[in-house]
């Protein structure tokens, strides 16, 4: 099984904020909560582009060519 098609493991953080009770945050914190997450987001983001980019160097350092 490719490691993206594994299911989430039970109690991860994404699954954690998933089943967070939000009604008791205000407007404002709701907010920031977002911008946060966000955040996160575009951190991740920004390592899986360069685990694939570094996935490619390797893909291409070890092709075979013209064999």
């Amino acid at each position: 099984m490719e490691e993206d098609d594994r299911p989430r493991p039970r109690g991860d953080a994404a699954s954690k904020l998933a089943s967070e009770d939000l009604s008791p945050y205000s407007r404002d914190e709701l907010a920031e909560r977002i911008a946060l997450l966000e955040a996160e987001i575009a951190r991740v983001e920004k390592h899986r582009l360069s685990a694939a980019a570094q996935r490619e160097a390797a893909d291409a350092l070890f092709r075979k060519t013209g064999r």
